[in-house]
């Protein structure tokens, strides 16, 4: 795992970027290691794109900006063009296979493409509205970033409420993270 791993997050409001941020961070956070999470909410309730930074590191974050990232989240097209900047020769570039005409919008400096097919596997097998949690599973097993169990509980702490309502949400949510997980291979960071 690198020093400090620098992920940029994208896509539409109301896809769930922001709470996959949220749930890094706060893995990352149950783990002992420093973290910096910034939303960058811009106009996504009207269709625009949502935007997280999350910085994970084992030393204190010394600077907000960035300008490559080493893993990149992009859940739309939008996302995708709004995101290809910041990948480089090392960065992972995950994103949803659905996306129709992505390919010329790609990065061509990413180290890694990884098409995920979350969407279609969340209609399929699971629930629509767990498509980013397939995304997230997809982002740990990728990258290990953080432990599953940590990012359980990070789960569990964001969405508890409506688990307490609706217990089968709890395990919808896990095997979603887990099925994300089995779709890539374990690889170490850059």
């Amino acid at each position: 795992m690198a020093e400090n791993v620098r992920i940029v997050l994208a896509g539409e409001g109301g896809q769930g970027v922001q709470a996959v941020a949220e749930i890094i961070a706060e893995a990352a956070n149950g783990e002992g290691r420093q973290v910096l999470y910034i939303p960058d909410f811009g106009v996504e309730q009207r269709g625009g794109v949502s935007v997280a930074y999350v910085q994970v590191s084992d030393k204190p974050v010394g600077s907000p900006k960035f300008k490559v990232a080493d893993i990149v989240v992009a859940l739309s097209g939008r996302a995708v063009r709004r995101t290809r900047q910041f990948a480089g020769p090392d960065t992972v570039f995950i994103y949803d296979s659905g996306i129709r005409d992505v390919e010329k919008d790609l990065p061509e400096k990413a180290g890694r493409l990884l098409p995920i097919p979350a969407v279609e596997t969340a209609k399929k097998e699971l629930h629509p509205r767990v498509f980013n949690m397939i995304i997230l599973g997809a982002l740990l097993g990728a990258t290990a970033i953080v432990p599953a169990e940590k990012t359980k509980a990070a789960i569990e702490s964001k969405f508890g409420y409506k688990f307490a309502k609706q217990p089968e949400l709890r395990e919808l949510n896990f095997r979603a993270m887990e099925r994300g997980m089995n779709m890539v291979q374990f690889s170490s960071m850059p």
